[in-house]
């Protein structure tokens, strides 16, 4: 018998899906939580967009708060690796357990090389492959010095303007032969040879639908509760697919039917997806969180209308550039257009806007939300700009906090759980 759910907790089971149901630690944030949340979120989208922090930085303060980045480049650049990079919803930290299925389904023929004439292409790989076997990790540019290349940029490519060897290099990184060692401060890929990332990768295990099997159950387990379109885009695997290997999970008892008053489509409930009584979680969260992945299921939980505007002309722009949605206990409740001015040392909220029926303390909790990432990202002031319905009433709600705290943040002092420090806004511009 299909067991039926209110919105209500349908909202607390995602939120505890994605880990975002509860306060933040209070004491320093380990290694061992940061693990654990990654764990969780099964993959953390890569994006090289850096206006507040580069965005895989951004879920784990938003689960965990302050805590050290450091941590992900530990994880991701050190032996036993607990995170390598790979496509998934797209470029991604995934767990490396996912590796090889996702080799499986996972078709970006456009990202490549396979446009180039087969003789080239092979040429290339093999000079390139040789160079990485005998050698340290190389970005693309080490690698173009390494090999000798000399090639005239192409301007007339939509894309990136990359030359043959960083063509090929992503080739290499979609068929799983080569991976990424680590990143540089400027984010270029140091590119090594898979087995140096991950020694002991085993082969693929089964069929097919199997290696399907294993993504769409980690994608439902990082849900809570969804439908088939949600745990497909999870991972970027196809639809039509995933809808048989739902059933097959259903048939194995990892999945359960439900319905969720007010949906009108097929859902389904992981078999370890808890309801917590209450959610008492607040967070800003990166336009690319996993949690904000599925537009329509983002309306559907929380009647949260979203697109990303960074592509949008500036004077066709309804929110702002980069804008973060702001999630307290059960409900996504305003939104806020941020940029960490690093050479001044402010956070600027350059607007706020509430949603219809957001709580009366969405200010003040917003206000203690950005004075928490302004402390952890070791900027001086939050300042906010009078642009939206909710500016003025932040505005006020932040410089009260600095009133009642006496001053500047403190960037370099240690700042767990709720923030302890003081913010100060500056007039408003």
């Amino acid at each position: 018998m299909t067991a039926s759910l209110s919105l209500s907790q349908a909202r607390r089971i995602a939120l505890a899906a994605q880990g975002l149901a509860k306060i933040r630690p209070a004491g320093p944030v380990t290694s061992r939580a940061v693990g654990r949340t990654f764990a969780q979120l099964q993959l953390v989208q890569i994006d090289s967009v850096n206006v507040v922090a580069r965005s895989h930085y951004l879920p784990f303060f938003s689960r965990l708060g302050d805590y050290d980045s450091r941590i992900l480049h530990a994880m991701a650049g050190r032996k036993p690796r607990r995170m390598m990079e790979y496509w998934a919803h797209e470029a991604s930290f995934i767990r490396p357990e996912h590796f090889q299925d996702l080799l499986v389904w996972q078709k970006r023929g456009w990202v490549g090389a396979h446009n180039l004439e087969p003789l080239v292409r092979q040429d290339m790989e093999g000079r390139i492959l040789a160079a990485l076997a005998a050698g340290g990790p190389m970005t693309a540019s080490e690698l173009t010095a390494e090999l000798g290349h000399n090639e005239e940029a192409d301007r007339s490519n939509w894309g990136w303007n990359w030359n043959i060897v960083k063509r090929v290099l992503e080739h290499l990184f979609e068929q799983g032969r080569i991976s990424a060692a680590s990143r540089t401060q400027q984010f270029e890929r140091k590119y090594t040879l898979t087995s140096k990332v991950v020694p002991a990768m085993a082969q693929p295990v089964g069929t097919p639908e199997e290696a399907l099997d294993r993504l769409m159950d980690a994608a439902a387990q990082a849900h809570g509760i969804g439908t088939v379109r949600c745990f497909s885009d999870y991972f970027r695997t196809p639809l039509k697919a995933g809808a048989d290997s739902v059933q097959r999970l259903v048939r194995a008892g990892r999945l359960h039917p439900v319905s969720v008053r007010g949906w009108d489509r097929e859902t389904y409930q992981h078999v370890n997806a808890r309801i917590p009584r209450r959610a008492v979680g607040r967070a800003l969260l990166s336009p690319f969180d996993s949690l904000v992945f599925e537009r329509r299921r983002l309306e559907e939980l929380f009647g949260f209308h979203y697109r990303i505007e960074i592509y949008t002309p500036a004077a066709k722009r309804q929110f702002g550039y980069y804008v973060l949605p702001f999630l307290l206990r059960d409900g996504v409740v305003a939104r806020v257009d941020l940029k960490a001015d690093r050479a001044s040392g402010r956070l600027l909220v350059r607007s706020a806007f509430a949603e219809v029926g957001a709580p009366a303390d969405t200010a003040v909790e917003l206000a203690a939300e950005l004075e928490l990432m302004a402390a952890w990202l070791k900027l001086r002031e939050v300042v906010v700009w009078p642009v939206g319905d909710l500016a003025g009433v932040l505005n006020e709600a932040v410089a009260d906090r600095a009133d009642g705290r006496g001053g500047q943040l403190q960037p370099d002092s240690p700042l767990r759980g709720e923030p302890g420090n003081v913010a100060l806004v500056s007039p408003v511009d």
